[in-house]
């Protein structure tokens, strides 16, 4: 088991509009999330391209709390304001604090106080197949940490879950080369910017060029080294663990 401070920046977005307005914003379907619910989600530049990978929670039935990686905060602010024309819903920075817990997350939440808070939320992480949860308060969660940041970037690198700055560059990287799409994107719900490129490559069984991988890989490997199979560069490292490392990966090479 794995328990360690996971460093988040969050959004609140509330108001009457919030709701709709993060639903028509957003690739994945925000209007039927319940109370204490989470979804990830990947918010898209109209091009098409990742701006980010977030989750959303809604908090109560006007707020909704985004969170994700830090550093990447401004980015999601400015591209969430662009289109916000006559929309009931305040964007503000919100303070969190979340711990990561991997492994047996068969935890009493409930015991968790953190004092003067909110409760503490115990989120779904990654691929929500009940092996990661993420618990996320406006004040330090009173829990035992056990492991280490590394030991964290293992279980992150087994599971072939992309981090923005390492494998997501806003602007740049491609929904379908995350390889989260079958997570973060709705294909039932309504038009969002970036819809296009998504429901395209979608409906064609299109793969993105390169693809998200985990790989074995020798001791002293570096980020941003090339990923070599019989003397020919066919990928790019982007995260190093040890010998296991996530890489960016030519389609058609099977590693």
């Amino acid at each position: 088991m794995i328990v360690v401070d996971l460093p988040r920046e969050a959004l609140l977005v509330s108001g009457r509009d919030a709701g709709s307005y993060l639903h028509s914003q957003l690739s994945n379907d925000i209007a039927s999330l319940a109370v204490g619910a989470s979804r990830p989600s990947l918010v898209l530049e109209p091009t098409g391209r990742v701006v980010a990978l977030v989750r959303v929670t809604r908090r109560a039935d006007t707020e909704f709390v985004i969170d994700l990686a830090p550093g990447f905060l401004d980015v999601v602010t400015a591209r969430l304001t662009k289109f916000k024309i006559r929309v009931q819903a305040d964007i503000s920075p919100l303070e969190v604090h979340v711990v990561a817990v991997r492994g047996d997350t068969s935890l009493d939440v409930a015991s968790l106080a953190p004092g003067g808070s909110d409760r503490v939320l115990a989120l779904p992480a990654w691929w929500s197949d009940g092996r990661a949860i993420d618990l996320l308060s406006t004040a330090p969660v009173d829990i035992a940490r056990i492991g280490t940041r590394d030991d964290y970037e293992s279980t992150r690198v087994a599971a072939v879950w992309p981090e923005m700055g390492s494998e997501i560059v806003p602007g740049d990287t491609l929904p379908a080369a995350t390889g989260v799409v079958t997570v973060a994107v709705s294909f039932s719900k309504g038009c969002y910017p970036g819809q296009e490129l998504v429901e395209r490559m979608d409906s064609r069984g299109s793969t993105a060029p390169r693809t998200l991988r985990s790989i074995s890989v020798p001791s002293g490997t570096s980020i941003g080294d090339p990923v070599v199979i019989d003397g020919e560069s066919v990928g790019t490292i982007t995260t190093v663990i040890g010998e296991r490392a996530l890489a960016y990966v030519k389609r058609d090479v099977e590693i």
